[in-house]
């Protein structure tokens, strides 16, 4: 292949691994307003499957997240457990 190529399809794994790191690591808010810049992009595309991906996209993007980021259907009350740091014991 040529060398412009190979450069090329390196930026674009790059890119996609930078974005995808950012999507999972980054905060709850930014993956809602990121799923939901993506389904307005592909509804704007013709066919009928990116149609469909975006319908799928933005049914996530509607979603709050739970304590895991999943569904928040788990049951869990509180978000995080807190424990007074006079508690905790320290090692030796």
């Amino acid at each position: 292949m040529s060398g412009w190529l190979d450069h090329m399809l390196v930026g674009i794994a790059l890119f996609f691994g930078f974005g995808y790191a950012m999507y999972s690591l980054g905060p709850k808010s930014w993956r809602a307003r990121w799923l939901g810049g993506t389904a307005a992009v592909l509804r704007r595309l013709p066919g009928a499957a990116s149609r469909r991906a975006a319908e799928q996209l933005a049914v996530r993007a509607g979603k709050t997240g739970g304590a895991c980021g999943g569904c928040a259907d788990c049951g869990s009350a509180t978000s995080e457990v807190r424990i007074p740091l006079a508690k905790i014991g320290k090692r030796r």
